[in-house]
């Protein structure tokens, strides 16, 4: 399946009399080589189109789109994709559900199976995505049945002054700063929610909601923010990396096993499509 190429048109709609499926995907990202299909590598995408053709018994495995790519070693709870399928190979999703459990390897799981409503494309309907980055600066390091969704920082963390640089971000603005630039691509981003909070086993962790992020987004906001919490930085250096609209060697970009795609929120059905055109021509 490929998406439309006109930005103008609306959402693409399953075309030959397929019915389009939402798929609720939850992964640990640890030994994956991130989300999207790479020869002779264990992605996310390669499982899960492996595994639904294997069930569905299809010639071919079916093409995901899912709402955000994630890269080698992060994590998702809440990814959504969607796949285009002949109306004979859908019954109902929790059968869908505990067919795919049953050939998918422990650390990818469909969480839910369902019809979409017209004019859903988990892609550009989207309204925002948002991620969680967790830290742990305990000196003993993080607890060990959690260690593979944190990062462990070994220099101790002041979250005020990292809440307080953090939340001076939001807004709409042009991230070139923080992010990997692609040749052609806009690096406008809307950032919602940026804020920090120490959680109740003491970890530190970020929300970061926004309506779309570039490479390396999330990952470079978290390394600015760790910096003022260090006292390496003060608390407006971010605002004014961002200002610069450059890349500046004192932003490390952090380790992905910190990162988890949490959530992405979509609006009512009735404006799916609208949504996707707006898109469209934003990313155009």
């Amino acid at each position: 399946m490929s998406l439309l190429s006109d930005p103008n048109e609306p959402a693409s709609q399953p075309g030959g009399g397929l019915v389009r499926i939402r798929l609720d995907v939850a992964y640990d990202g640890t030994s994956l080589s991130g989300w999207a299909a790479q020869p002779g590598r264990r992605t996310v995408q390669g499982l899960l189109e492996e595994a639904l053709g294997r069930v569905l018994r299809l010639a071919e495995p079916p093409a995901l789109t899912v709402a955000g790519r994630t890269d080698a070693g992060v994590h998702a709870r809440g990814q959504v994709a969607h796949v285009d399928l002949p109306p004979d190979r859908w019954d109902d999703g929790r059968t869908l559900v505990r067919r795919l459990a049953g050939v998918l390897p422990g650390e990818v799981r469909v969480l839910a199976a369902s019809a979409a409503p017209a004019g859903f494309d988990a892609r550009f309907s989207a309204l925002s995505r948002r991620y969680a980055y967790r830290l742990c600066d305990d000196p003993a390091g993080p607890d060990p049945l959690r260690r593979f969704g944190t990062t462990w920082h070994r220099r101790p963390l002041a979250v005020e002054p990292m809440a307080r640089a953090c939340a001076a971000l939001e807004g709409e603005h042009d991230f070139a700063a923080f992010c990997r630039r692609r040749e052609g691509a806009s690096t406008v981003r809307g950032l919602l929610r940026y804020a920090w909070r120490r959680d109740e086993s003491g970890l530190l962790v970020a929300d970061i909601e926004a309506d779309a992020f570039c490479h390396h987004m999330v990952r470079a906001l978290v390394g600015a923010a760790v910096a003022v919490g260090e006292g390496r930085r003060p608390v407006d250096w971010p605002a004014a990396v961002l200002a610069a609209g450059v890349r500046d060697s004192g932003v490390t970009v952090m380790p992905p096993q910190g990162l988890t795609l949490e959530e992405v929120r979509y609006p009512p059905d009735a404006d799916l499509t609208s949504r996707a055109r707006v898109t469209r021509n934003r990313r155009a």
